[in-house]
């Protein structure tokens, strides 16, 4: 009896009692406090509210400070030159107004007229010298400036005279001629420096550019901070700009029937 029951005791010895208390778990070490910590991320609405706001936060602060960062042609421009350009801008403005009144005028008179027919005529006459000049088919002269532009090294490409043409416009410039070729709406420019042509005719520097308007207006136009005169300056090219109280533009367009258009009063 006693034979069977010592191997029972040693199976008893080896398990271990019921209801012993369970030893707690190792300590973790601080990396794995961490890790238990970050991992699941454990994030409420709000903080997910939060997060997306100052994600839109920051975008939009990166946004602004890359657009004001951004090369600008007034960067660095004098006091002196800001100012002259705020008063092209009043100028043009003031050149807008002027020609909304004159043609308020020309409708008072129209309408007040006791003999609206004769004063029809006249304002037709005059319409049709203004649209003579504006088309090139007819000369013109008044006070203007004179561009010359000497390209020594052939850095002179059509663009640039193009802007020239445009930023002459821009300013109130009436009537253009380039080389002896009357600019007009349809006019375009080709070729690089050394090889230019306007509206398909060759033409070789000096440019001599002959323009009508008002030269307090044409003048500063092409001399402000990053126009014409610097661009032509960083390709060794020099301006020159004359004043002059009497230019004359007489290079003509020949009137051109136009093919499909027709006027909308016949």
């Amino acid at each position: 009896m006693s034979n069977e029951e010592s191997p029972r005791s040693e199976e008893r010895a080896g398990d271990e009692p019921a209801g012993a208390p369970v030893p707690p778990p190792a300590p973790l070490d601080g990396r794995r406090r961490l890790l238990a910590g970050l991992w699941p991320p454990r994030v409420s609405r709000a903080q997910l509210v939060v997060a997306l706001l100052l994600f839109g936060l920051g975008l939009g602060l990166a946004i602004q400070v890359r657009s004001t960062s951004e090369d600008s042609a007034l960067r660095g421009a004098r006091q002196e030159d800001l100012v002259r350009i705020l008063d092209e801008v009043d100028d043009r403005t003031q050149r807008l107004e002027d020609e909304k009144q004159r043609l308020d005028d020309q409708r008072t008179e129209l309408e007040n007229s006791s003999d609206q027919a004769e004063e029809a005529r006249k304002q037709t006459l005059e319409k049709e010298r203004q649209l003579g000049i504006l088309a090139g088919t007819v000369a013109a002269h008044g006070p203007g400036i004179t561009l010359t532009i000497n390209d020594p090294g052939g850095g002179v490409a059509a663009d640039m005279l193009l802007d020239a043409i445009q930023e002459l416009r821009a300013a109130g410039a009436e009537a253009i001629e380039v080389n002896g070729v009357r600019v007009v709406a349809n006019t375009y420019f080709a070729g690089e420096g050394g090889d230019i042509q306007v509206d398909g005719k060759r033409i070789e520097a000096p440019y001599e550019f002959k323009v009508i308007g008002k030269p307090q207006d044409l003048e500063p136009a092409l001399n402000i901070p990053g126009g014409v005169v610097q661009t032509l300056e960083k390709e060794q090219a020099a301006a020159a700009v004359e004043r002059s109280d009497d230019i004359v533009v007489d290079a003509l367009r020949p009137a051109k029937q136009p093919d499909y258009a027709r006027s909308s009063s016949q």
